[in-house]
């Protein structure tokens, strides 16, 4: 493996303190993608928009390169949703009149940040609150990803032609009153396309919110992979397994 190719791994890759470094750097700049996303959607296309446009897009096209660099088959990348959501958002940013509105996939790229082993493990580490109420944060996340998705479609497909959505606030309340099954019908979406819109937001919607719920009012257990048989949930005092019977020992995170 060449120097360079070699340093992008490590990056990426590594568990190194800079290279978990690097992957908070990388979240946080999705972060704060999505923050701009949101914030420019109430502001009239400045050239400064346009600028911060193109330095994001080009930092986002520079990150795609250089994870397709050290991937040892890239054309299976392009199966991955998420390598196309990042297209699409790289063209959105940096050509903005033929890839409008596709900027906000960029979530995609956050939330499959979050899911990688690396990150993962490292924020267990450092958080001792994500450690114990991992599940329910990610659930959380999913949902917030999903009502984030939603409200941009919306956005992007109705804000030309509909005139009750002529911002990202509009989008959203329509879809978190679909959500909710409130549906108080002042905001609706037109067309054939706008009404299969709000059939996927109603049932998708319905469905994480059960599975968020399962999980916050489920009893609370411990991740611990049992040695014998990999049980990963246990009892927060479990001595032993309850599938197999093997002797479990459990960190006790109160202890001195």
């Amino acid at each position: 493996m060449v120097v360079w190719k070699r340093r992008i791994w490590e990056l990426y890759e590594g568990n190194s303190d800079r290279a978990h470094r690097f992957r908070y750097g990388l979240l946080a700049f999705d972060l704060a993608t999505i923050l701009f996303i949101v914030v420019s959607s109430f502001m009239p296309r400045q050239p400064l928009v346009e600028v911060v446009d193109i330095l994001i897009g080009a930092a986002v096209a520079a990150d795609f390169l250089s994870r397709l660099s050290i991937c040892p088959r890239p054309a299976r990348e392009f199966l991955r949703p998420t390598t196309w959501a990042d297209v699409a958002a790289i063209v959105s940013f940096l050509a903005p009149i033929v890839g409008e509105g596709a900027g906000f996939l960029r979530i995609l790229r956050t939330l499959r940040l979050l899911r990688t082993y690396q990150l993962l493990d490292r924020l267990r580490a450092d958080f001792p609150y994500f450690c114990r109420n991992e599940e329910a944060i990610i659930a959380v996340l999913n949902l917030a990803v999903f009502i984030f998705v939603m409200t941009s479609i919306v956005y992007a497909t109705q804000h030309q032609t509909n005139p009750n959505i002529t911002n990202y606030v509009d989008a959203l309340y329509f879809t978190v009153t679909s959500l909710t099954t409130t549906g108080y019908g002042d905001v609706t979406l037109q067309g054939t396309g706008g009404r299969l819109i709000s059939v996927v937001v109603m049932i998708c919607g319905v469905t994480l919110f059960l599975r968020l719920a399962q999980v916050l009012f489920r009893p609370h257990k411990v991740r611990f992979p049992c040695p014998t048989c990999g049980l990963q949930r246990h009892e927060p005092d479990a001595v032993h397994c309850k599938a197999c019977g093997t002797t479990l020992n459990i960190p006790d995170e109160g202890a001195d």
